[in-house]
């Protein structure tokens, strides 16, 4: 009997897959001794569709092998983050407004610079030079289709 419970809380493990993430800084540091292609998630805890799309996305047992294998990822939560960001030369600071605000960077990397359309994907090239932008939803099929494009490169 308890082989058969360690096994039913074994197996759930097995099927969980999980891409891995990283800071900004994190990322600059792995960059420096492996360069690879990164992909920036900007993403709110009040999105909806961004909490869908994460769990279909590391649903797909391919795409977090592709992900976790040739590039870099940061989920970056643009309403909460508040620490300073140096990216690419810059540093970002968290813009408050009243109880709310949001992260400079998020600003800087959305298209949109009054209001940053969730989630947004920014794809960058191992030079850290954009190759891909989406706004909203990004589908399992359609992100393996661009990180494949991407590492290719």
């Amino acid at each position: 009997m308890k082989i058969l419970a360690l096994f039913l809380m074994f197996v759930p493990c097995l099927c969980l897959s999980q891409m891995k993430t990283g800071t900004f800084s994190e990322v600059e540091l792995m960059q420096k001794k492996s360069p690879k292609p990164m992909v920036i998630h900007l993403y709110t805890d009040w999105c909806g569709v961004c909490k869908i799309e994460s769990f279909k996305l590391n649903k797909d047992k391919d795409l977090v092998e592709i992900m976790n294998n040739h590039f870099y990822l940061i989920n970056f939560e643009a309403e909460k983050t508040r620490e300073k960001i140096n990216f690419q030369g810059q540093e970002f600071e968290y813009l408050a407004n009243g109880s709310s605000g949001i992260h400079e960077l998020a600003l800087a990397l959305s298209k949109n610079k009054e209001q940053p359309v969730y989630p947004l994907w920014i794809f960058l090239d191992k030079n850290q030079k954009l190759v891909y932008y989406q706004e909203g939803l990004l589908t399992p099929d359609k992100m393996k289709e661009k990180l494949l494009e991407i590492s290719a490169l």
